[in-house]
């Protein structure tokens, strides 16, 4: 799998201003290979709707990938004709190549794509991408296999799609519900982290994102879509399965052997809920709370064991007395230790004396408990008494905690902890912290003399690093394409 460093820690996902920033706001390409007969219907269609619908301003890219008919004539007349149309021709075939080399160069803060075919019904684009402009989700895709959804399609395509989700969900532990619909959206700043990690220039581009987006914690939002199978479509239905389940194989190797770096983009924004310090919420609550339960887990069986030596040789009050201060003392010394962290020989013994204090509130419970059970029966089995001493330590337990983290080993705050959080910033001597951290509608970058980037330039750039292995955008885009293979059979 691809490892180049990424940019790494993502910025906090902002919402888009309604008004014109001098860029487009949605980038909607179209990959096409051979279409000269549906590409015109198709963009002008889309054009269309985008223009009485959308409410900022588009783009619409046709990627050609080494089309031999007349496409590339189509779509040069149709960015001569129509200002919000951009053509792109690349060389080589492969659907992920064209996505990744246009999503590389461009400048809009949302990226989409859906297929010429025009199968699924526009009305769901909006909604698409709406989550992504409001900064809810990370990445959005549509979904035919939603409860929703409105598909028409024959029972051989049917069979192939939910056949292959299932297999996704079985192997890499797939959430999302539909891997191939061709009609997909992501923030620019989550594609800058995912795209060099994705391998595949194929049609199996859309699986391994998804795939590592959603192993990376990111939000993804599926919209229930209406579509309508294309019966002249041109995949190869055999051979595309056939290239799908090697990248299956592929990811699902490379999350087994740890080699896929998601910890780069693992828990990527500033704004998530559980990073924020709240104020009078402690910290690491929920790490104190697992290291309790196993400390206590294993003091549990070890209180039972002694308590089972000890009957041997008297009553069961003594027997439980010198079982549970024993395994008190144990149990301080651990949770001292491995929960709260505390190092070093200092305030040991004041710690086992106020642990020897809530051992003395358990020995109330379970003695009390003990007491009741003899009260209820003279000559009670041992079963029934390791029963309710099970019982009456789950009681304890939960005030044994309490007391240990408010009074035993008492949280120390140097400084007032406000209700605020500051994103992490990444160290990398390769990534600008301030383009980092800049929002999603910044002008475009300029050259020396005060004149812009051209939309072209930086499509040319991410072509170039697609036939030269080098990331000739780098300067434009923290983004380099990855393509170890010459050519793609489809």
């Amino acid at each position: 799998m691809q490892t180049d460093s990424s940019p790494g820690t993502l910025p906090a996902r902002e919402h888009l201003p309604a008004g014109d920033a001098g860029t487009p706001v949605l980038d909607v390409v179209i990959p096409v290979y051979n279409e000269e007969k549906d590409l015109q219907p198709c963009v002008l269609r889309l054009h269309d709707h985008l223009k009485h619908t959308f409410p900022y301003a588009f783009r619409i890219t046709i990627a050609d990938n080494a089309s031999t008919d007349t496409t590339p004539q189509v779509s040069q007349r149709l960015e001569a004709e129509i200002a919000e149309v951009r053509a792109f021709r690349l060389e080589q075939k492969g659907r992920g190549r064209a996505l990744r080399t246009v999503w590389s160069a461009s400048d809009a803060p949302i990226l989409a794509y859906m297929d010429v075919d025009l199968s699924t019904d526009l009305n769901a684009l909006l909604p698409l991408v709406a989550p992504l402009i409001s900064g809810h989700s990370d990445l959005a895709i549509g979904s035919r296999l939603a409860r929703s959804s409105r598909v028409v399609r024959g029972p051989k395509r049917e069979f192939i799609s939910r056949s292959y989700n299932l297999i996704l969900r079985g192997s890499l532990q797939a959430r999302f519900s539909d891997a191939q619909c061709g009609f997909k959206a992501i923030r620019r700043d989550v594609a800058q982290a995912l795209l060099p990690m994705i391998e595949d220039t194929g049609w199996f581009f859309d699986t391994e994102m998804l795939v590592i987006a959603e192993r990376a914690g990111l939000r993804i939002h599926e919209v229930p879509v209406d579509w309508v199978d294309d019966p002249d479509s041109t995949v190869h239905i055999v051979k595309t399965a056939t290239e799908d389940l090697k990248g299956v194989w592929r990811v699902g190797k490379a999350l087994a052997t740890g080699s896929l770096p998601l910890d780069r983009i693992a828990r990527p924004f500033g704004d998530d809920p559980r990073d924020r310090e709240i104020k009078d919420v402690p910290k690491g609550l929920a790490r104190q709370l697992v290291g309790f339960c196993v400390v206590g887990g294993l003091s549990t069986l070890f209180y039972l064991l002694l308590y089972t030596v000890f009957r041997q040789f008297g009553g069961s009050q003594v027997a439980n007395a010198l079982a549970l201060l024993v395994s008190a003392v144990a149990n301080t010394a651990a949770n001292r230790r491995l929960t709260f962290g505390v190092r070093g020989r200092g305030g040991a013994v004041r710690h086992q004396a106020q642990g020897l204090v809530v051992f003395g509130i358990g020995l109330a419970l379970t003695s009390g408990s003990l007491a009741a059970l003899n009260a209820a029966s003279s000559n009670p089995a041992h079963s029934t008494e390791l029963a309710v001493l099970i019982a009456a330590n789950l009681a304890a337990t939960v005030l044994r905690f309490l007391l240990f983290r408010a009074w035993v080993f008492p949280e120390r705050r140097e400084s007032t902890v406000v209700a605020s959080h500051t994103p992490a910033v990444p160290s990398s001597p390769t990534y600008s912290t301030t383009a980092h951290r800049q929002p999603l509608h910044a002008p475009l970058p300029t050259r020396a003399g005060g004149s812009h980037f051209s939309y072209d330039d930086q499509v040319r750039a991410g072509e170039a690093a697609d036939h030269s292995q080098r990331d000739a955008t780098m300067r434009l885009q923290p983004v380099r394409p990855c393509d170890n293979t010459p050519g793609d059979p489809r």
